[in-house]
């Protein structure tokens, strides 16, 4: 298959102060990379699309890279991250599940502790259509401070023809996480769930 056709990108970025209640310390930060392409399988049923996977790979290694560098360029700073695709109406949900392995394991290579399955998130949907982006851990998928998601997408995408794939990093826990659960600071890094 040819490289993915790019028609667009944008990153955005949050920095939260604070959530109505005492200010941390250190302000958490999040963003959301997006990459708009064209579906290569728009309009017809292809059986074999595996093979798209690893011409996504370079495309899912550059967006980890911008994310990093927008929240500050140290890799080491990202607590937490997930993925996900919106497909455009001619096309199917199937083509959003070929973003798993080049976006999750683009973003494990760059985060040294990074056990954890990176969760994700699909849809088929028009132009403007929104999407939650679950958020957990990075190296370990039970702590409950980092679950979260962030909400992203582009007026304009994806047409029907395209698709929008989403990395999503985080640099700590939701602000006032008070629920309980294993904590950060004992992540034992083993399995990626503790």
């Amino acid at each position: 298959m040819p490289e993915p056709q790019i028609r667009k990108t944008a990153i955005l970025t949050e920095t939260i102060y604070h959530e109505g209640g005492p200010a941390p310390e250190v302000p958490q930060r999040r963003a959301a990379c997006m990459t708009v392409i064209a579906n290569p399988f728009a309009g017809r049923y292809v059986e074999d699309i595996a093979g798209f996977m690893e011409d996504l790979k370079p495309l899912g290694a550059q967006m980890a890279q911008d994310l990093i560098d927008a929240l500050g360029g140290d890799a080491a700073a990202v607590e937490g991250y997930g993925k996900g695709a919106i497909v455009g109406t001619n096309g199917e949900l199937e083509h959003g599940a070929l973003w798993h392995v080049p976006g999750g394991y683009a973003m494990r290579e760059k985060i040294a502790d990074s056990m954890a399955i990176v969760p994700s998130t699909k849809k088929v949907g028009a132009p403007g259509a929104r999407l939650d982006v679950p958020v957990t851990h990075t190296n370990a998928s039970y702590v409950r401070s980092h679950f979260d998601a962030m909400e992203v997408g582009l007026a304009d995408a994806p047409k029907a023809d395209e698709i929008l794939l989403v990395l999503v990093m985080t640099t700590g826990p939701r602000i006032h996480a008070r629920v309980g659960g294993l904590a950060a600071a004992d992540v034992k890094g083993e399995d990626g769930l503790r």
